[in-house]
């Protein structure tokens, strides 16, 4: 597995922050984030069950630009 790291949070001291990388063998997105509170978790079961091997994280919107470029990586569509 080779993860390319796209970004931290830009608002952070650069440790413990929300981070975005992509797996380049499998594209899927590796996302690094806030532990939702147990309200966010609660509207995100209105959905559907939360699995233990799952998760649900906050990323603050700030991060939004990161997230577009990791897809644009895990898609194939980003310069190199």
């Amino acid at each position: 597995m080779t993860l390319r790291f796209i970004a931290k949070d830009p608002n952070t001291n650069g440790d413990n922050c929300p981070t975005v990388w992509v797996d380049d063998e499998t594209k899927d997105l590796v996302i690094q984030g806030w532990k939702a509170d147990e309200g966010t978790e609660q509207e995100c079961l209105k959905t559907g069950s939360i699995p233990d091997t799952e998760a649900v994280v906050r990323l603050p919107a700030r991060m939004v630009a990161a997230i577009r470029e990791a897809c644009d990586a895990a898609d194939g569509s980003a310069v190199r």
